[in-house]
């Protein structure tokens, strides 16, 4: 039982871990420039499955943002097409901070759980030992 528990907390921790990557990287990029030519940085979000049985959370793939972004009149930027528009990702700052703060959450739930679990199985050595 222990075992089971530490092992589905760390397929949580692999999978709050890929998501605040995917997080981290949209954060990074939220002001990336392209020109209306070419397609915008695309959001990365995580899709996670349930895994059969015991066996935790996986990540069943990566979803992709929109390409099409969002246009913004800037004339003096060196990527500006003839009309004088950029692209920006179309990436919400709000939802990723929520989001942000979700994945970090789910990560400590599941680092205290292998913490606890970790604990417990220590005790139960101990008291073999007596």
């Amino acid at each position: 039982m222990t075992f089971d528990a530490i092992g589905i907390a760390g397929t949580g921790l692999t999978l709050h871990r890929k998501w605040l990557d995917a997080i981290s990287d949209n954060l990074a990029n939220i002001n990336t420039v392209r020109p209306t030519s070419g397609p915008a940085f695309q959001a990365r979000y995580v899709v996670a499955q349930e895994g059969a049985g015991n066996s935790g959370a996986f990540v069943q793939g990566i979803a992709y943002g929109n390409a099409d972004g969002r246009l913004v009149y800037e004339p003096a930027n060196p990527l500006a097409d003839k009309d004088g528009y950029v692209k920006y990702p179309d990436i919400d700052l709000a939802s990723q901070m929520g989001q942000l703060i979700m994945a970090q959450r789910g990560y400590q739930a599941n680092a205290a759980v292998v913490d606890r679990a970790k604990e417990t199985y220590q005790a139960a050595l101990q008291i073999g030992r007596a």
